[in-house]
């Protein structure tokens, strides 16, 4: 691994364990040398094709190697504490075991979570958005019409989940993650994220507020999941800048493509140029499944893209990347990470696009065809989509 001067200078605008100023926020950042951002794995464990019909695990030289399942990280590992929690036993978090399965408006949200008390603890606090994606397991699959053959994109055997049975695809819990590159919709409403555990998604949802502060917006709200452990702890990368192309985020044991090659693919001959890239002299990169390509989405940045700019580049701003994970409820898709502006529509008549999710949500894409086979009539938000997206490479260091 490469250093060289400006190493320790760069660094500092990421990770915690020096006094430096960030430039984005103007925050001096508090010393931290407790970096404890464990991965655990998606849980994927089949393959699918183009389509989404399951296949047999592929071997280097086939089609569609490389996808999740080929590569499976440190397993989900929970504790129930009989008590109302359960402990995440990889990142030491602790987490609300049963909602109370109320919608609450974004603010009035952090309200319900300082007065609860659980388990004989009262410093419970409302997840960031990376803290509540690292629950997501993505065998997750939901079927309206039957909702005893759906499964959340959450461990049910330790967290308690209901459906909305008017909505059931209506799954969203809150983060503390605000919105803060911009207003959305074309509304310019403001929005926070949140993740579905009932549909697989992370996008940003009404506050309550205009982007200017005003009252107004209409607001459904979104359940809660309180936890507590240490913040600023989870989620925090340790970039490291190995002069040859690549990054090595130490925090994960993750190390990263610095700069995408500029093409778009689709979601095959997204794996196939993983497999067969000898960046940097290595031959064992892939396609970064949804979670490992989350974490280093940078939700706290004020523009766009969503990336660390002091260790990445995107060749453009408005970008899409694919992940190795195909998406639940609809196998003929994949996820990807939007580091641009996640764009919609009012619904499938409307010809403008809008910022309609937020840089950093995480939507899925068809895997492959034609924009025009797959546009349905609806009457709600109607995303744009892409089929090609672009790529950034990613390989485990230890």
């Amino acid at each position: 691994m490469k250093f060289n001067s400006l190493i320790i200078k760069s660094i500092c605008v990421t990770m915690l364990i020096v006094g430096c100023k960030n430039s984005d926020t103007n925050k001096v950042i508090v010393p931290n040398n407790d970096i404890h951002f464990v991965l655990s794995d998606t849980g994927q464990d089949k393959y699918y094709d183009n389509e989404g019909n399951e296949i047999n695990k592929p071997i280097k030289t086939d089609d569609y190697y490389g996808q999740d399942a080929q590569f499976t990280s440190i397993a989900s590992a929970y504790k129930d504490n009989k008590n109302g929690t359960v402990t995440d036993l990889n990142t030491g978090l602790m987490w609300q075991k049963t909602p109370d399965f109320n919608r609450h408006n974004f603010y009035e949200a952090f309200d319900y979570v300082d007065d609860l008390e659980i388990g004989g603890y009262t410093d419970w606090r409302m997840p960031t958005i990376k803290e509540l994606y690292s629950l997501l397991n993505s065998n997750g699959e939901l079927f309206p019409q039957d909702l005893n053959a759906s499964k959340p994109y959450l461990n049910t055997d330790y967290f308690d989940f209901e459906y909305d049975k008017r909505m059931p695809f209506a799954g969203q819990y809150w983060s503390s993650t605000k919105y803060v590159k911009g207003p959305l919709q074309n509304i310019k409403m403001e929005g926070a994220f949140g993740f579905n555990f009932a549909d697989g998604h992370i996008k940003a949802y009404e506050t309550g507020l205009y982007y200017n502060g005003d009252t107004g917006v209409r607001d459904p709200g979104c359940f809660v999941r309180a936890v507590r452990g240490k913040e600023n702890v989870y989620g925090i990368n340790v970039f490291i800048n190995n002069d040859d192309g690549t990054v090595t985020d130490n925090a994960t044991g993750l190390m990263w493509q610095q700069v995408d090659d500029g093409d778009t693919y689709n979601w095959k001959d997204a794996l196939k140029n993983a497999k067969n890239s000898k960046l940097a002299g290595y031959n064992d990169w892939r396609l970064p499944n949804t979670k490992e390509l989350q974490s280093i989405v940078d939700y706290d940045k004020k523009t766009i893209p969503a990336i660390n700019e002091a260790f990445f580049k995107c060749t453009n701003n408005d970008s899409w990347f694919w992940t190795s994970t195909t998406q639940g409820d609809f196998k003929y898709t994949a996820c990807y990470i939007a580091f641009g502006k996640a764009y919609s529509k009012d619904n499938s008549d409307a010809k403008d696009y809008y910022d309609w999710h937020g840089a950093g949500a995480q939507r899925s894409d068809p895997k492959s065809g034609n924009v025009e086979d797959y546009l349905m009539e609806s009457i709600n938000a109607a995303d744009s989509i892409r089929i090609k997206n672009y790529v950034r490479l990613v390989r485990n260091v230890k």
